[in-house]
């Protein structure tokens, strides 16, 4: 998984992955991996994050790395993040990514991202998930970053996981890393 997913990040950069995953313990493993990767590569990270996992990602790798080096690693508290406007409101989380990016985007400083998207609690029509994830996918091949989009498999129903593989060019499955061949480009269905 480690050399797919960063040969197909140097080689293109917008790379936008659904990462449906069981397990924190293997959820946890995978989301470090991409963070030592992107600090081999010195790009900003960008991490949104619930609290509870950042503590343990903080922790984790305040052993593995200098405190030069964590300074690539930016959280990014995914409640304030998906709820800023204080609706799940995917035009307000564009707004808010947009803001969280400009910096690096106006630097020509490289960056990558990690979302943790948590369903559970939300109670919102499934479509809004799908014009989210319409519009992220426009932004990663805009800004040409780097995006793993991570969502427990459990909380995820099938027409949720329909949606997900139509808007995702990349699939991660716990260990396995594949095309998706349902992917529907956003330009393709204007």
């Amino acid at each position: 998984m480690r050399s797919e997913i960063n040969q197909l990040i140097e080689d293109e950069r917008n790379v936008h992955v659904l990462y449906a995953f069981n397990g924190t313990e293997n959820y946890i493993n995978q989301i470090l991996t991409y963070i030592e990767d992107g600090i081999a590569a010195n790009d900003h990270i960008l991490l949104v994050e619930n609290e509870r996992v950042s503590r343990v990602l903080q922790k984790e790798l305040s052993t593995r790395f200098s405190a030069q080096q964590l300074e690539l690693v930016h959280y990014v508290n995914s409640f304030q993040f998906y709820w800023s406007s204080g609706s799940y409101h995917p035009p307000a989380i564009q707004e808010y990514f947009t803001k969280m990016i400009q910096p690096y985007v106006e630097n020509n400083q490289a960056f990558r991202s990690w979302a943790h998207v948590e369903w559970e609690s939300v109670k919102e029509p499934l479509h809004l998930i799908e014009d989210f994830e319409k519009i992220v996918d426009e932004a990663v091949n805009a800004y040409s970053f780097p995006l793993i989009c991570a969502y427990e498999k459990k909380q995820m129903p099938e027409h949720l996981q329909t949606i997900l593989m139509e808007t995702h060019p990349y699939v991660l499955m716990e260990d396995r890393f594949a095309v998706s061949e349902q992917y529907r480009p956003v330009d393709a269905v204007k």
